[in-house]
């Protein structure tokens, strides 16, 4: 049988991509990374997808006329890859009821919290104004809701520092780990 093809959307620095194609090539995932997308042509990622020689798709959504067209054109990429997972790492756009209903249940987002606290963009630093003392990370199915899919997998991180640096460093090694992980769990359902 043919590994389960994956596309990773990031638009930072990559660093779940990469840990995400590392898992692939070592085989703790039986999967192949087949495609990266950004929404912000030349962010740190698409150096990380060159060294991996992953195929890169660059756009910026305000070239296109909606988000519906732009979702037109990552599908036919999609396609084209026979990408069977959309996995998204810091990708910062709320996904469409294009991408959606061509992928149900087959759409996943790493959040930096212990989620349902914290949702939306920066969580962390949400959580630090907070004061919590035990703050994670969460892999969830997208849906039409903000950071409310159905939790696959969960890790707390305790922390009584203030230091955001420390703490980003903390959540960052826990969800290289975590996302894998939850890909797992997923793979044989789709």
């Amino acid at each position: 049988m043919s590994k389960k093809k994956i596309a990773v959307f990031a638009s930072g620095n990559g660093s779940n991509f990469e840990a995400i194609v590392k898992a692939c090539v070592e085989g703790t995932v039986d999967a192949e990374v087949v495609l990266c997308v950004t929404d912000r042509p030349g962010a740190y990622v698409t150096e990380r997808a060159a060294r991996a020689g992953v195929p890169m798709v660059e756009f910026r959504p305000k070239d296109y006329p909606s988000k519906r067209d732009f979702e037109l054109m990552l599908m036919h990429h999609l396609e084209e890859k026979e990408v069977d997972l959309i996995c998204l790492a810091g990708y910062m756009r709320i996904i469409g009821e294009t991408l959606l209903e061509a992928y149900p249940g087959r759409i996943l987002n790493i959040h930096p919290s212990l989620l349902p606290a914290f949702r939306g963009a920066d969580a962390v630093g949400q959580a630090l104004a907070y004061g919590v003392k035990v703050y994670g990370v969460t892999v969830h199915y997208v849906d039409a809701t903000l950071d409310g899919g159905k939790i696959i997998a969960q890790a707390a991180i305790s922390y009584e520092g203030n230091d955001r640096d420390d703490l980003e460093a903390m959540i960052h090694a826990r969800e290289h780990i975590l996302y894998p992980e939850a890909i797992n769990r997923v793979l044989p359902t789709i």
